[in-house]
């Protein structure tokens, strides 16, 4: 078949990038059904008359960004993109091909460096798009762009939480205004701001095991911090109806450590808790909900209704990097006024100029490229993991996969600790699931469970470390 793409010649368009988002579309659109062949890049370029060099170029992007497969000697053919994201229609400069020289691996916390360190905090910086980031920053910094320089908005940029606020929309359901979005440095940052908005008497429920780092900030502000027990489903809700709390803290999209995503049912009674007195809330930390490997996307508990009763928490430090210290949380629009009277005489913690750059990146449409790519680049090594540790199957118990960054093996009899220094004596670091336990500390020396992140390592690495793993603990 050949394509009829308008190119536009002499445009400031590059003719790669009109080929590419001709094609993109007409996938989304369902002009190009799944399983399609397409041409090869040589009848297209003959067909377009243009450079075999530039249907490459628009088919290698495709090609990351999973909208197309290439079958050895059969051809390039349409992918099924249900799962892949869509902003929006932006177009912008296609991400460079520009590689940085591979940071060492972080050292563990006894200082030691591990060999193969399955952390369930890292992410892949090798697929860091090098070359738009620093395009787009330079252009922040012309000559004469002097506002760049002021404090500017105390809430955040318009310009940023307007763009946030189509990304929430679009990709998780969520339903507000600008006007409740609140730009922060980091999800610790906006917790103390919540926490001066609700008042520090308030008592918290959190799922144990939880992010130990949350419940440090949130106790740290004065607030009472109750564990409530989890079942397969999520936070017990009969439980956290007895620990008499006015406030939930949960993950219902990807629960850390353990990996649970909540059933609707599970929100629902949640969602009915808040609402059965005045002055409950539900704090959702949604914080990598973009990687899913499997099924479709759960909506946010905020866009189910009741977002009144919720107060949305997410980051870009998962999808884009760890020093991209630029979080949101969307308040309720009764806590706006409340807000804006209690904290917000506060200065905005990110500069201008990081919030030009993450705006740039968002609106130009590199955002959704950049994550459809990282979703494809996550699963590879999300299965890979996988497969390389199915000689432990019968021993170990894996949860939490088809979703985040990490999973986790629970062993049938050996205890964590046993599982990690065995680990260690092998070359790989591995983290127990007892350092996320809150409240009852029997619950966490009972543990057996390790968690084993991958996103940091490369495939080879994984393959290594998972080799390691499997010879350290076949047997016990």
């Amino acid at each position: 078949m050949d394509l009829m793409v308008p190119l536009q010649t002499g445009g400031e368009t590059p003719l790669y990038e009109q080929i590419y988002e001709y094609i993109k579309k007409e996938i989304r659109s369902g002009g190009l059904r799944a399983a399609v062949r397409l041409p090869s890049t040589r009848r297209l370029a003959e067909h377009l008359k243009v450079s075999r060099s530039t249907t490459q170029l628009a088919y290698d992007q495709l090609l990351a960004e999973g909208y197309i497969e290439a079958v050895p000697c059969r051809g390039y053919f349409v992918c099924e993109t249900e799962g892949l994201l869509e902003i929006s229609p932006g177009m912008g400069i296609l991400p460079g091909t520009e590689k940085e020289k591979r940071p060492e691996r972080e050292l563990s916390r006894t200082g030691e460096k591990a060999a193969m360190d399955f952390s369930p905090g890292g992410i892949d910086l090798d697929s860091f798009p090098y070359g738009i980031w620093r395009k787009i920053s330079k252009d922040t910094l012309v000559d004469g762009n002097r506002a760049m320089l002021l404090a500017g908005d105390r809430q955040g940029e318009l310009s940023l939480r307007e763009a946030v606020r189509d990304y929430l929309h679009a990709a998780r359901g969520v339903s507000c205004t600008a006007e409740q979005i609140v730009i922060g440095a980091g999800n610790e940052y906006l917790l103390m701001l919540l926490m001066g908005v609700l008042g520090r008497s308030r008592k918290i429920a959190m799922e144990s095991p939880t992010y130990k780092q949350a419940y440090r900030v949130l106790a740290g502000q004065g607030a009472e911090v109750v564990p409530v027990e989890m079942d397969g489903r999520g936070m017990k809700t009969d439980d956290l109806e007895r620990s008499g709390a006015d406030t939930a803290y949960v993950m219902p999209s990807h629960q850390f450590p353990t990996g649970i995503v909540m059933p609707v049912r599970r929100r629902q009674e949640l969602l009915k808790w808040a609402c059965e007195k005045e002055g409950r809330f539900l704090i959702e930390d949604d914080y990598d909900s973009e990687f899913r490997y499997k099924g479709k996307p759960v909506p946010a508990l905020q866009g189910m209704g009741r977002e009144d009763k919720v107060i949305y928490l997410g980051t870009f430090s998962q999808s884009i990097a760890a020093a991209i210290r630029i979080s949101y949380m969307v308040l309720p629009p009764s806590l706006v006024p409340v807000y804006r009277e209690q904290a917000g005489f506060y200065a905005s913690t990110v500069s201008r100029i990081d919030q030009n750059i993450l705006y740039q990146f968002l609106v130009k449409g590199h955002f959704e490229r950049h994550l459809n790519r990282m979703r494809a680049v996550y699963r590879e090594k999300h299965d890979s993991l996988l497969t390389a540790l199915r000689p432990l199957e019968r021993d170990f118990l894996v949860s939490g996969e088809y979703a985040g960054l990490h999973l986790l093996l629970t062993h049938r009899r050996a205890p964590e600790r046993e599982l990690i220094r065995l680990a260690g004596e092998a070359g790989a670091k591995v983290y127990g699931l007892s350092s996320c336990f809150i409240g009852d500390p029997e619950k966490a020396s009972g543990s057996r469970t390790v968690l084993l992140g991958y996103a940091s390592l490369t495939k080879d690495e994984i393959l290594q470390g998972a080799d390691r793993l499997v010879r350290a603990w076949n047997g016990l």
